[in-house]
């Protein structure tokens, strides 16, 4: 059975009281039961103590003092609350009954040696019964007094308390019902205004926030929580556009370098070396899409989250000495020297292939935007576990050092024609570092060169 929000919370509450109320009624009934036999027991108690002023005890004989009062008329007539008397030896042998018990008698209750009570029936009268034992003057059972009186007052006031009990239960829970269904919509009127107002946004108005209620409480919470969650969504639109625009741009310059070169080809015939020559900057231009195309697909590899690393003991020196080999041909073009100060044991946990990708892309950044006839520093701290890739090149302003992450964003000063680059690179570094839980930290200011420190955790 499928139930409404607002009915099984009504459900639930009611469920809840149900139990408090059986709980609360069975104090009640055991109150009053304990209550209405306690008074019963100490009017027992009562005329034992009359009784036992009638007897005396000589061995193991009883003796009747007051046979008169035994006889009194309350013992000799059946009355409306009778009282039943009976007494034997400690052998079960009757010695005495009241009038009214000529034609019955309690049973007699073997190795008794405290008083004792319980219900029983006498004529289908329920009766309250008290058996005491009776002892002489050294503490020898020598006989058992039983009296009885009827209950039948306070059986009647036990029934009818569980007749008005088993009616005011289902009563009281039916009025509950109505009480809580309404309690439990005024409750969830405002999740229902929160969910009407979340229905009305879509693509078109994410920027739409939800009215916060004005109680602080739980409601409040889940209404911010929305609102914190259509920011990111909003954010999360924001830079996709941008993405969409910058991807478009950074495709649109070699696409239009391309065009513009064939145009010139189809105009007048050409040399066969000035042929060569631009179909040289035409590749040159498809390297360009092709590296970017590529940054992007690894990109969104790695934002997919379906990428799970492997990782082993990476030696760093060996890395960093297989990259400058690789790096060989742009260092010398550009004059640049690249120092590793590493020891040759010094290794990380890491995938190899993302930190290769990671370790590649920083390189290639301080390549790019370092000085001419500079240098690129790599260091390694043992006890802090840091990587360290300094440059001496003209830096940004500490200002733009938080954005430098960012899909496609390059600082103003490397914003040239002559500086090659999609704007990805740190980009990719940044989502492999929190694929491999890497701290990843930048320092930073203009004349001072970058330094990009890697803290394996």
């Amino acid at each position: 059975m499928k139930l409404s929000f607002k009915n099984r919370i009504a459900l639930y509450n009611l469920m809840a009281v149900a139990a408090i109320i059986s709980v609360v009624f069975w104090v009640v009934y055991e109150v009053v039961f304990h209550t209405a036999f306690s008074h019963l027991d100490q009017d027992i108690r009562a005329e034992y103590d009359d009784v036992i002023r009638s007897l005396g005890f000589e061995g193991d004989s009883i003796i009747v003092a007051q046979i008169a009062e035994w006889e009194e008329q309350e013992h000799e007539v059946e009355e409306i609350n009778p009282t039943f008397l009976q007494l034997t030896d400690k052998n079960g042998k009757l010695l005495f009954r009241s009038s009214n018990l000529i034609t019955d008698r309690f049973l007699y209750t073997a190795a008794l040696w405290n008083p004792l009570f319980y219900n029983t029936s006498l004529k289908k009268q329920p009766i309250r019964l008290g058996q005491f034992p009776l002892k002489n003057d050294k503490g020898e059972i020598i006989g058992q007094l039983s009296i009885g009186i009827s209950r039948a007052e306070s059986t009647v006031v036990l029934k009818n308390l569980r007749t008005t009990l088993f009616i005011a239960f289902p009563l009281t829970l039916l009025i509950l019902y109505f009480a809580v269904s309404i309690a439990a919509a005024r409750s969830i009127a405002p999740v229902q205004k929160l969910i009407r107002g979340t229905q009305a946004i879509d693509e078109t108005n994410v920027n739409t926030r939800l009215a916060l209620p004005p109680n602080e409480d739980e409601v409040r919470q889940l209404a911010q929580a929305f609102n914190d969650l259509l920011q990111r969504i909003e954010n999360s639109f924001n830079r996709e556009k941008q993405f969409t625009s910058d991807a478009s741009h950074e495709l649109r310059t070699p696409l239009t370098a391309i065009r513009g070169i064939l145009e010139v080809l189809i105009r007048k015939p050409r040399t066969t070396e000035h042929y060569e020559d631009k179909i040289g900057q035409v590749i040159r231009e498809i390297d360009k899409m092709q590296l970017l195309l590529d940054r992007l697909l690894q990109l969104a590899r790695l934002q997919s989250g379906a990428i799970s690393p492997q990782k082993q003991s990476v030696s760093l020196y060996a890395l960093l000495e297989a990259l400058k080999t690789g790096m060989l041909k742009e260092l010398i073009a550009r004059q640049m020297n690249l120092l590793i100060d590493i020891q040759p044991d010094a290794a990380v946990m890491a995938n190899v292939a993302f930190l290769e990708i990671m370790i590649s892309n920083l390189l290639e950044n301080s390549l790019k935007y370092g000085s001419e006839n500079g240098y690129i520093y790599c260091t390694w701290d043992e006890t802090a576990r840091a990587l360290t890739i300094a440059d001496d090149g003209p830096g940004i302003p500490a200002e733009q050092v938080p954005f430098l992450f960012n899909q496609f964003y390059r600082a103003d000063a490397s914003r040239s024609s002559h500086v090659p680059g999609s704007g990805l690179g740190l980009s990719i570094v940044q989502k492999i570092a929190m694929l491999e839980h890497i701290a990843i930290s930048v320092k930073s200011d203009v004349g001072k060169g970058m330094v990009l420190t890697l803290k394996f955790l």
